[in-house]
């Protein structure tokens, strides 16, 4: 006598749910993509001609340094961000008024009850309110970033990515921009704050990070309550 065991595919689908719950991925980005690209393939190869120069893709004059300026090429990055914000507002407000009304006597009219009374109404608003924001942050590091295109202008758009993993828990630092060839420096480096649409991010994964996000249910609760 054979057995057979089926899963109905609610089950199926619910248990790869549960599986992908578990699994550790990688953290969304929104740097430049693609993070790497490889260099172009070389031109087929030319009839030499018996000069000295022969023109071919990859040519680099010997009393040049070997700067990033083809896609492909790998350029270090400074990252030196020091960023401080300070914001201070004060706002007070005040508003007053006076009503006075009164009602004469006069005789042939009804109501000679309310003759002669008087009414008198204050208001008094005020308001005052203060606020005051401080924002500071640093972030230095070194990441080496690939060339992912060249403009025609000649600046180059790079992007990349480094990844350290420590026991259970990985870090991502990211980077991608458009670089000015004239700021690289002869090491074949340059800062980040010489970078243009400069995007920074230092990210992780793991139990650590997962520990200090709010659960689903939480931020359902969160986002609907109104108090």
């Amino acid at each position: 006598m054979k057995t057979c065991i089926s899963i109905a595919p609610a089950g199926a689908a619910c248990a790869a749910l549960l599986l992908a719950g578990c699994i550790t991925t990688t953290p969304a980005t929104s740097v430049h993509q693609p993070m790497t690209v490889r260099p172009l393939a070389p031109a087929p190869a030319q009839n030499v001609n018996g000069a000295i120069y022969q023109a071919g893709y990859g040519y680099r004059p010997m009393f040049e340094d070997r700067r990033a300026r083809n896609v492909g090429d790998t350029l270090t990055i400074n990252i030196v961000e020091n960023t401080s914000a300070d914001k201070k507002s004060n706002t007070t407000t005040n508003r007053s008024s006076d009503n006075n009304l009164a009602v004469p006597n006069v005789s042939g009219l009804p109501g000679k009850s309310f003759m002669g009374a008087g009414l008198a109404a204050t208001t008094d608003m005020k308001f005052s309110g203060d606020g005051q924001t401080t924002s500071n942050n640093v972030f230095t590091g070194t990441i080496s970033v690939t060339v992912i295109e060249v403009f025609a202008n000649g600046n180059l758009l790079v992007s990349g990515e480094k990844q350290v993993g420590i026991n259970h828990a990985s870090e991502f630092i990211r980077f991608s921009g458009v670089v000015n060839p004239n700021n690289i420096s002869a090491v074949n480096s340059v800062n980040s704050v010489q970078v243009a649409d400069a995007r920074v991010e230092y990210r992780g994964s793991g139990q650590i990070e997962n520990a200090q996000n709010m659960g689903w249910m939480s931020r359902f609760f969160l986002n609907v309550l109104p108090f």
